[in-house]
């Protein structure tokens, strides 16, 4: 509505009622009549004008200010709240207005006319221009909680070089510390965990390793047939070696016997094609390994007690001849001497005699306990060529990373350069072994095996107290830590399971690289034991 046409607003005195108008003032020039004078019209065409041209009618401006006057007089106070009111009405109508033309975006011409018409004409009220729609994020991340408990202090112990570690909750995923966790690093013996993934996937957790005999290609011939099993013992029955319920040598010899039928073995021919390649990784070092520490054997397809010296000790010097040592307890058993030859098997023989491994489960439960390296040697070979890779150390990656992949992990950046972990070639993040872990802990794809394998922080295996971990203030984390640990020239480390004080369980890997010492490990524990007491409130910063 015009102001004009607004109803009565119920104020007393001579105010016109809701039939009439209330006549709009006209401000007269510099030169009109003043006092109710009558004015000649320029624009006749208007309702003033016509109004104007009426010289014998009372002058309504005149009417109506005296209305108004008298009114006021009456009224004084209704009039000046009708007054402000009115002011009120008249500002906001004009802000109103202001704000619609400045936002609008039509242009002069779509502006109304100023020019004169026969009558008045409604002004068009004007259009609000909507607010424009502010974009919003499709995803929007949620907050992340406020963590308070550090071990960035812990992490910055010079005893642990350069640093590769990342800790994650295993329930939700979430990263809750990294140092360089994305870097791929020389794992050492934490690469035991990979092949145990591996050979559990490739080989499956049943299989189980033969070592055969089949009849030769001449008369009496026999031929014994390396299957890889690095655990065939040379001890007589009711005696075990280092590798509980490993198969006999002594039996396999006794089969043979018995399926010649009286028939006397004329010569042996000893086929360990298998395994192909050089017998030692050239990176390993052999003098320490081998001789010193009496950790690994030459990688062949046979051998008897992982080729020790000693079949009951855990490390004991190994030989340069484990196929010789093998086929000699083999003769010894057979009773005979007759001459020995190397060879493969005729195509299609039938084995005359067998005798198997413990199952993949038992070879990685032993291994991952006493971190065995002659054992994941086996496997990740045996895994290679089942894969179609290969059958040598160079073929490793390829059939080791085959066997990872139907984990779902990213498996970029890892690089295999032996079962066992001793090359310092090897390459791996600490990114990958925190999300395998969750599944070992969650025992995916029958990897509670790797799980049961664990050492145990202060208690068991490499993570004894006897091996000097976890001891002192750092026992606090004692039987909350299942981890893998590993060692080699340029590097310490650790990587597992935390059950953490808060019970969040926590996966981590821990890596000290460069020339680092042995105090290096007693820096792993304090860092992870600060972690098993942050728990999930740990921080990042």
């Amino acid at each position: 509505m015009r102001e004009s046409d607004q109803p009565d607003s119920g104020l007393p005195g001579d105010t016109p009622s809701a039939a009439e108008s209330i006549p709009t003032p006209t401000v007269p020039s510099a030169d009109a009549p003043v006092d109710g004078a009558t004015a000649e019209s320029t624009t006749p065409g208007t309702r003033s004008g016509r109004r104007a041209s009426t010289a014998t009618k009372p002058s309504p401006v005149a009417g109506a200010v005296g209305g108004v006057l008298s009114a006021i007089r009456r009224h004084p106070r209704a009039w000046i709240i009708a007054a402000a009111s009115a002011g009120f009405v008249i500002v906001g109508a004009g802000t109103v207005a202001l704000g619609a033309t400045v936002g609008s975006s039509a242009s002069a011409e779509g502006l109304p006319s100023a020019s004169p018409s026969a009558t008045t004409t409604k002004t068009p009220v004007p259009t609000k221009t909507a607010a424009p729609v502010r974009p919003v994020p499709a995803n929007v991340t949620p907050a992340s909680r406020m963590r308070t408990c550090s071990v960035a202090g812990l992490a910055q112990d010079s005893r642990l070089g350069n640093l590769e570690a990342q800790v994650v909750n295993a329930k939700t995923g979430e990263v809750l510390f990294d140092r360089n966790g994305s870097q791929p690093g020389p794992t050492a013996s934490v690469l035991k965990t990979l092949t145990s993934a591996a050979a559990l996937q490739v080989l499956g957790p049943d299989y189980r390793v033969s070592t055969t005999v089949v009849k030769g290609s001449a008369p009496g011939q026999i031929v014994l047939v390396g299957g890889g099993d690095v655990t065939l013992s040379r001890l007589p029955s009711g005696q075990e070696s280092f590798y509980g319920g490993a198969p006999k040598i002594e039996d396999l010899a006794n089969q043979a016997k018995q399926a010649m039928g009286g028939q006397p073995i004329t010569s042996i021919v000893v086929d360990t094609s298998l395994f192909s390649g050089p017998v030692w990784q050239p990176s390993w070092d052999e003098q320490e390994e081998r001789v010193v520490e009496g950790s690994t054997s030459y990688i062949t397809a046979l051998q008897v007690d992982g080729d020790r010296d000693n079949p009951t000790a855990l490390e004991s010097p190994r030989s340069t001849d484990p196929v010789g040592r093998a086929v000699q307890y083999f003769q010894q058993y057979l009773g005979t001497n007759v001459p020995v030859s190397e060879g493969t098997a005729p195509a299609g023989a039938q084995p005359i005699a067998s005798v198997q491994s413990q199952p993949v489960t038992s070879l990685i439960d032993l291994a991952m306990k006493v971190s065995d390296n002659t054992i994941m040697e086996e496997l990740a070979r045996l895994v290679s060529i089942k894969t179609g890779a290969g059958n040598t150390f160079e073929a490793e990656n390829a059939g080791v990373v085959a066997g990872l992949k139907p984990y779902g992990i990213d498996t970029a950046g890892i690089h295999i350069a032996d079962g066992s972990g001793l090359s310092a070639d090897n390459a791996v993040p600490p990114s990958y072994l925190t999300r395998l872990f969750i599944k070992v802990m969650n025992r995916e794809n029958g990897l509670g095996v790797v799980y049961d394998g664990l050492p145990v922080s202060g208690q068991s295996g490499t993570l004894a107290s006897s091996y000097g971990r976890f001891t002192g203030a750092n026992s606090a984390a004692r039987g909350a830590v299942h981890a893998k640990t590993g060692w080699i020239d340029n590097g310490y480390t650790l990587s597992g399971i935390v059950d953490s004080a808060d019970g969040t369980p926590l996966t981590f890997a821990v890596f000290a690289l460069g020339p680092v010492r042995d105090n290096a490990k007693q820096a792993i524990d304090t860092l992870v034991t600060g972690i098993y007491k942050c728990g999930d409130n740990l921080s990042n910063n």
